[in-house]
């Protein structure tokens, strides 16, 4: 553990020990006072909630252990199987990814977006700032599935969709100790769509680069000039291959052996079932919840927190520790 992080996690515990006496102290005052003061009363609850609030956060700390788990986040929603409905459900991920970054008190921008016909997004490139945040959101990867009564249906009809979800860090260029070959890119350029002032469909200054050994592949279009396009989506690229390397435990980028979110039937992670009746459940973890309203405002706390469990006793049974 590097020292930067002893330091941290002590002046943590010592906050926590100020807020514990804060609450206690206040405690002891209305116990003294001859009548109840509930506006004190209410202060010290909050403080207790707050602080509850912070222990849980640092029991979740507890679990990230990943080279890159301190990072920031860069998500990336692509509507997958389901047509103007897998869209319009792209776009409902967006706003929820949106709710948690902010609830967070993370800096969350949505730095590319590219709209649907009808309704809803294709795509579209978040970006989370915020310590421990690609630690927290790396279980989001993967597939999510809906099931509603379909608004774009005339008749109603109860309607599966589905959307892919991948979750990089957001490493800085000078951390990324990586070099990729020429030759190994392929790099074509395009008109980025969308709001972004007179040189924007006009100009193409979009940029996607594939690795070409593994067909991974990185689209930037949130810069206005090409070159800072590319800059942008080869850092991407390399953080994205650093990534899949340390999951595949692959000892040289030439080893990965590809990686893609399937955004179809049978490949979900996490259902949402609107109709006939309301609910949440991760497919892994088997955590669930009947409050899809607060799920959908960015409440994914819970579900985070038991993927992370989930994943810490499947590395410690993988290596014999019960």
């Amino acid at each position: 553990m590097a020292l930067n992080d002893v330091k941290d996690k002590i002046k943590l515990l010592h906050d926590f020990k100020v807020q514990a006496e804060d609450a206690e102290t206040i405690v002891k005052l209305t116990e003294e006072m001859e009548s109840i003061d509930g506006a004190l009363l209410e202060e010290a609850a909050t403080i207790v909630k707050e602080l509850n609030k912070a222990l849980d956060r640092f029991e979740l700390t507890q679990l990230l252990s990943g080279p890159y788990d301190k990072e920031g986040a860069v998500i990336y929603i692509t509507a997958g199987a389901g047509g103007t409905d897998a869209q319009d459900w792209a776009d409902m991920l967006l706003r929820m990814y949106v709710r948690w970054g902010e609830k967070q008190r993370y800096r969350t921008r949505v730095v590319e977006k590219s709209l649907g016909e009808e309704a809803g997004i294709k795509s579209a490139t978040i970006e989370i700032e915020g310590r421990y945040a690609y630690g927290y959101l790396s279980g989001e990867k993967g597939t999510h599935r809906i099931v509603r009564q379909s608004p774009f249906n005339a008749k109603g009809l109860r309607q599966t969709s589905f959307s892919g979800l991948e979750v990089m860090p957001l490493l800085p260029d000078e951390s990324i100790d990586l070099e990729i070959p020429e030759e190994e890119l392929e790099i074509s350029f395009s008109r980025a769509g969308g709001k972004g002032g007179q040189n924007v469909n006009k100009v193409e200054t979009a940029v996607r680069i594939t690795h070409i050994p593994t067909g991974i592949a990185v689209r930037c279009t949130e810069e206005r000039s090409q070159l800072a396009n590319k800059i942008k989506a080869l850092s991407r690229l390399k953080a994205k291959l650093l990534v899949i390397a340390e999951e595949q435990r692959a000892s040289a980028i030439k080893e990965i052996r590809g990686d893609s979110v399937k955004a179809e039937w049978g490949q979900q992670i996490r259902n949402y079932i609107f109709h006939p009746y309301k609910l949440v459940k991760d497919v892994r973890t088997g955590f669930e919840t009947s409050d899809i309203v607060s799920v959908m405002d960015g409440e994914l706390d819970p579900f985070i927190k038991a993927y992370l469990r989930y994943k810490y006793s499947a590395t410690m049974a993988a290596v014999g520790i019960k």
